[in-house]
């Protein structure tokens, strides 16, 4: 029972994004969709972009009808990361409404079917090169200016264990990701005395619905470098991509945060 000068019950801590703005690229599934809600649920406004506008206002919507997504301010946007018009463009439009843009998750990504490199066709090369290296670098592009007149930034890129070790038939893939890592390391030591950390989380294979449209012996052969024996999941790579994104990542930056179940520990 209650009465005159009782405690009062501690007061619920505040959400640690609350007031920050985040753009989470390919958004409207899978692993973005898992980070997009972990960064809404703890305060940020978030903006789920996907070539597929409608997929991404779902998204957003989906999100906001979450149990305990009341209060929860998500939208959803079209973006087409290989074209850098249209990323300035939406970018400078996010802070132009909502003040900043405090948290940048480059996640759009394609992939395909297996291949050896030389039965790979080029078309293809190219257009994996242009939405992982190509985007990730037209997004970081048009969003630092917007962090550094602000004095604060997280950026986290998506990249693979692929890009540490490269997956066989994979080739694209694999050397897309190892670029986005090296581009990573080396805008962080631009960035490092800004405010601004630039991080990239690797992944093994996640459970995602993408797995159903690939090659169940290329998901075993894949699987069983696994230590620990089974796949990771979405909500598993959003925690650590979270972190990346929080004010509690604040001395460290050029890192690549393994979700590999115990495949990569370097």
């Amino acid at each position: 029972m209650s009465g005159a000068g009782s405690p009062s019950a501690p007061a619920a801590p505040e959400p640690e994004l609350r007031g920050q703005v985040a753009l989470v690229t390919g958004g409207s599934r899978g692993i973005g969709l898992a980070v997009a809600s972990l960064l809404a649920l703890r305060g940020a406004h978030v903006v789920i972009a996907a070539r597929d506008g409608e997929a991404a206002q779902a998204a957003a919507t989906g999100i906001r009808e979450e149990p305990q997504g009341r209060g929860i301010a998500c939208d959803g946007t079209a973006l087409d990361v290989r074209f850098e018009n249209d990323v300035v463009e939406q970018i400078d439009a996010i802070v132009d409404r909502f003040g900043s843009l405090d948290i940048l998750i480059n996640n759009a990504g394609t992939s395909g079917p297996p291949n050896n490199l030389w039965e790979t066709p080029t078309v293809f090369f190219e257009d994996v090169m242009r939405v992982h290296l190509h985007g990730t670098f037209h997004c970081m592009k048009a969003a630092i200016p917007h962090m550094l007149r602000a004095g604060y930034g997280r950026i986290v890129n998506m990249a693979s264990v692929a890009g540490k070790e490269g997956n066989p038939q994979k080739a694209p893939y694999s050397a897309a990701k190892a670029a986005v890592i090296g581009m990573t390391k080396s805008v962080a030591k631009e960035l490092a005395v800004s405010g601004i950390l630039v991080n990239a989380v690797a992944p093994t294979i996640i459970e995602t619905d993408l797995l159903s449209q690939s090659d169940p012996a290329h998901i075993a052969m894949l699987t069983a470098k696994i230590p620990m024996g089974r796949r990771g999941t979405p909500a598993e790579v959003a925690e650590m991509v979270c972190f990346a994104a929080s004010p509690r990542c604040s001395f460290t930056t050029g890192a690549v945060f393994d979700v590999s179940g115990g495949r990569l520990t370097y």
